[in-house]
């Protein structure tokens, strides 16, 4: 991203204040659901062909000026980086992001997990070269990679095991499925520090996690919180997001603890319900809704909404406005044009 929408990105981030001075800007996650196709090449040619990657990165950022990228250039292969790095069997198709089949057919099989070497492991060591070779390309055009990103400790648990899997050992085999949450986030951690690592000026990292969303109050506490907390404990003085956009109304008294500065958080939660509750404590993004506007509504439609997101959290103080969750795949360039018009509209 250019250095200036860094530092204004930075600005919100670090600022939360229900009564600080207005400050909004237009931020989107977005990856390789969405930018082959937006950009017209084949996932194939987008993972395979780091020219190809490169140029559909910089039409986007052309594309959209004053629009924040978040992570910004992010070298990723769907969610199978770090899975991949276990063993995980992938499955390619020329027209979507990979499929990730788990490795781990019983919980008790966990005692043989090691934690993965990010510099010889699965995928992570070409998305390391790739990072290396795509900074050398960016000197000199403006643009600066400036966070990292990794799928979160549940998350990725829950790629190993499967999903319904995890969640009925996190009730029946608690104890093995705790020291596979270790084991998780200790590679969350240190994948994201090795990608910092091998980059010049990363000043940020955002984790990426909507299992946590599916747990009680009480299994959070139990299951998610302390490994949350572990991970962005151990990025000290950097801009930390967390994205999670399954329902968490019920978990954000004790989530906002975890030590993130910026929440992405579902649609299906009113914003002006999450402002009022810890719009003081972290930065919100939000809030539209990925699906039902950003890919199927009118430009109008997307820009009353984003209007509607400004006015409930008092008048856009400390607001990312953005979509609730990643820009889905068929999401028009006219309806980011319209979030954007929003704000020159307030």
């Amino acid at each position: 991203m250019k250095l200036e929408a860094w530092q204004r990105f930075k600005q919100i981030a670090l600022s939360p204040s229900p009564y600080g001075k207005r400050e909004v800007a237009v931020a989107l996650i977005v990856d390789s659901p969405w930018i082959p196709g937006f950009t017209g090449i084949s996932h194939f040619d987008y993972f395979t062909l780091p020219d190809a990657w490169m140029k559909a990165n910089l039409y986007m950022e052309d594309r959209f000026p004053s629009v924040i990228f978040i992570p910004g250039f992010w070298v990723e292969y769907g969610m199978a980086t770090e899975p991949s790095a276990f063993g995980c069997p992938i499955s390619w198709k020329e027209d979507s992001p990979p499929s990730i089949h788990p490795i781990l057919h019983d919980i008790s099989e966990v005692s043989r997990l090691r934690t993965p070497r990010p510099r010889e492991d699965g995928l992570m060591p070409l998305v390391l070269h790739l990072y290396q070779h795509v900074e050398k390309e960016l000197k000199g055009t403006g643009h600066h990679i400036k966070m990292v990103a990794a799928r979160g400790p549940l998350a990725l648990a829950a790629h190993l095991r499967g999903f319904t899997e995890f969640l009925i050992d996190l009730k029946l085999n608690p104890s093995e499925t705790k020291r596979l949450l270790e084991i998780t986030t200790e590679t969350v951690i240190r994948w994201l520090q090795v990608q910092k690592d091998v980059l010049s000026e990363v000043e940020g990292i955002l984790v990426l996690d909507d299992i946590v969303g599916f747990l009680s109050p009480e299994d959070y506490l139990e299951f998610a919180h302390p490994y949350l907390k572990a991970i962005f404990s151990s990025f000290e003085g950097m801009v930390k997001v967390y994205h999670n956009d399954s329902p968490i109304t019920h978990l954000l008294g004790s989530l906002v603890e975890a030590g993130f500065h910026v929440l992405n958080f579902s649609h299906t939660m009113d914003i002006g319900e999450v402002s009022q509750r810890i719009g003081d404590r972290v930065t919100l993004m939000g809030n539209v809704p990925p699906l039902d506007l950003l890919v199927r509504g009118t430009p109008e439609e997307v820009k009353s909404f984003a209007l509607d997101c400004i006015k409930k959290t008092q008048e856009g103080r400390n607001l990312l406005l953005s979509a609730g969750g990643g820009v889905s795949p068929g999401t028009s360039p006219e309806n980011i044009d319209a979030l954007v018009q929003a704000l020159a509209a307030e």
